[in-house]
């Protein structure tokens, strides 16, 4: 899943309070949905399948630099795994490759404060920054908000007038997160003659941390992170005399590095009642660079490759109302940009054959809520198309008849589903948590750790096979199988009516576009 700090929606429980009846707990009614009984499927994906998987991809990981990310060798021995047991259980598979542009740090950045005191800072870079070594001033924007206001409100770096003017010498810019694009007070600075950038925490209330993001394109010169405390400190040195730092960034940037996804389909030859009507279940098999990502989202890719597997091997293949197609996404943590590929390469005769989305992207955190993604926008998010609704409650009501909790998560654009719901497509899915925290209310419900991330090695070397949960890969992993199973084999749609055929919906503007932050 693509990093962001995500603010947590409303914890809306739907959890049945009375223990469904075993009779009813794998029967589905949503909308327009018939019922259906998943409990074959269910029975049938296992936690122990789902971690053969992912003991596959963590040796591949260790095969290769302990990294799995698109543009590297890792990646493209997990695409082959995945090519492999998809053939062997009989569907189609074809690579779809493409380029994206690839960026590494190649060493770790550093920053150390050098005069009036010498001190390392804790620092972290920019997605897209240049590499480069300086020493210089510390000059920062003409219109820091320090102290931070309740609610952001700085716009430092946002205008070539919050500069002074850069010093003979060299200089570091430093700016206050907030308002605009990292990318715009990246462009700022260098434009007024700075040779590199610090870009700080703003300082409200959920944005003190060290934080850093993407800038979208390549700049040639270093742009690192600092907390807003350490950045308040380097701010009350530099007000009593002059301050100096040094940073360093080592990076490897390639523009058209080629990638894949890995998109697997019924046998040649099967037909199915309404094969105009594609359910696509996708989960992104890329990690990124710095660990094996056997959470996020070796997770997703394994419970989907299990679910596929399962569906062939209990001949539901051969018995399905419309097509599945599994979808194992590449360069998820680039940006969306291997599901935004594949929408932005279908034909309009394509596009409107694609009938719902299924994704998912984080299902076995250490620390774990059972997400659904909020179709209808009840929480208080954006609500997906039509249809999403029906997702929703396929989800919940499979929960509910569990006797478990479920709480939704925004429609945020942080996964493969955005690609699918700008161009009006039904979307939904499930997420575990990710680097967020959880709350009291959330442990009591689900148990684990209050204050502690859901997550607490996302997007680090320590995502690993011991980085799972158990549980989670048990719960979220049958709703997983319990979704595409309702979504394949129901007689009716997704709609109120029970229609079959959905009108293409207007496009959703998603907040953001993958989970680096932009700003």
């Amino acid at each position: 899943m693509r990093r962001a700090i995500a603010a947590t929606a409303a914890l809306i429980v739907t959890g049945a309070l009375i223990a469904a009846s075993p009779a009813l707990a794998h029967k589905q009614r949503a909308s327009g949905l018939d019922n259906v009984d998943t409990s074959k499927l269910t029975k049938a994906v296992t936690v122990n399948g789902i971690m053969q998987h992912e003991r596959a991809l963590q040796s591949i990981a260790n095969a290769n630099d302990g990294t799995r990310a698109s543009g590297l060798p890792g990646h493209v021995a997990s695409a082959d795994y995945v090519a492999r047991q998809m053939r062997n259980a009989g569907y189609t598979v074809h690579r779809q490759k493409f380029t994206f542009p690839f960026f590494r740090s190649t060493t770790p950045p550093t920053l150390t404060q050098l005069t009036p005191d010498e001190k390392e800072l804790e620092t972290d870079i920019f997605e897209y920054s240049g590499s480069g070594d300086v020493t210089g001033v510390v000059v920062p924007t003409n219109d820091l908000v320090i102290p931070a206001t309740p609610e952001p409100s700085s716009t430092s770096g946002c205008e070539a007038g919050d500069f002074e003017p850069a010093p003979s010498g060299p200089s570091i810019a430093l700016i206050q997160r907030g308002a605009c694009d990292f990318a715009v007070k990246a462009a700022n600075a260098k434009t007024a003659g700075y040779d590199a950038v610090i870009i700080f925490n703003e300082g409200n209330p959920g944005r003190t941390d060290l934080t850093v993001g993407t800038l979208g394109s390549p700049t040639d010169i270093p742009v690192v992170g600092l907390s807003y405390d350490d950045a308040v400190a380097l701010v009350g040195q530099i007000s009593s005399g002059e301050v100096t730092a040094h940073v360093t960034t080592e990076v490897e940037v390639d523009l058209n590095r080629e990638t894949q996804n890995v998109i697997a389909d019924l046998p040649a030859g099967t037909k199915t009642k309404h094969d105009d009507q594609v359910v696509v279940v996708g989960a992104h098999l890329d990690s990124v660079v710095a660990g094996p990502g056997i959470n996020d989202n070796g997770s997703g890719s394994s419970t989907i490759l299990e679910t596929a597997e399962q569906m062939s091997a209990l001949k539901l293949t051969k018995k399905l109302q419309r097509p599945v197609r599994f979808a194992f996404w590449g360069a998820e943590e680039s940006g969306l940009l291997g599901s935004e590929h594949y929408v932005s390469s279908l034909s309009t005769a394509n596009l409107a054959k694609i009938y719902a989305n299924l994704n998912f992207d984080m299902v076995g955190s250490p620390n774990y809520v059972r997400f659904v993604y909020d179709g209808d926008g009840s929480a208080g998010g954006i609500s997906g198309p039509p249809g999403s609704d029906a997702i929703e409650s396929v989800f919940t009501d499979y929960f509910a008849a569990q006797n478990l909790a479920s709480a939704p998560t925004d429609f945020d654009g942080r996964s493969d589903y955005g690609p699918f719901i700008e161009a009006g497509i039904p979307a939904g899915g499930l997420f575990s948590g990710a680097e967020g925290v959880k709350t009291a209310e959330e442990a009591q419900i689900y148990g684990g750790t209050a204050g502690e991330p859901y997550d607490s090695c996302y997007h680090q070397a320590c995502d690993t096979a011991t980085n799972l949960n158990a549980d989670a890969l048990k719960e979220l992993g049958d709703a997983a199988a319990h979704a595409t199973a309702v979504l394949t084999l129901s007689k009716a749609g997704l709609f109120p009516d029970g229609s079959r055929v959905q009108q293409r919906q207007k496009a959703v503007k998603l907040p953001a576009k993958g989970h680096a932050l932009t700003r």
